[in-house]
């Protein structure tokens, strides 16, 4: 038994999704000495009072990497 597909190219579009009903976009921060991360929150000062606050309990950490998620959608247009 033999499977059969039909593949064509599509021109897909993909941005961020700025629907009524999409989720929101979240932030929150790691450190990048130790791993820890915040907690994810819609509010980027959430994020930031926990590295203020995580610097504070660990005076070695001065370095942090920013985590986004937003959400995207792709779709073609026939």
């Amino acid at each position: 038994m033999s499977t059969r597909a039909v593949v064509r190219r599509q021109q897909w579009t993909l941005q961020p999704d700025r629907e009524p009903d999409t989720e929101p976009t979240s932030y929150a921060m790691q450190c990048a000495v130790c791993g820890e991360v915040s907690p994810t929150d819609t509010d980027f000062t959430a994020s930031q009072n926990w590295v203020f606050a995580h610097g504070g309990r660990n005076p070695t950490h001065h370095t942090y990497r920013e985590v986004i998620t937003r959400p995207w959608r792709a779709w073609w247009k026939p």
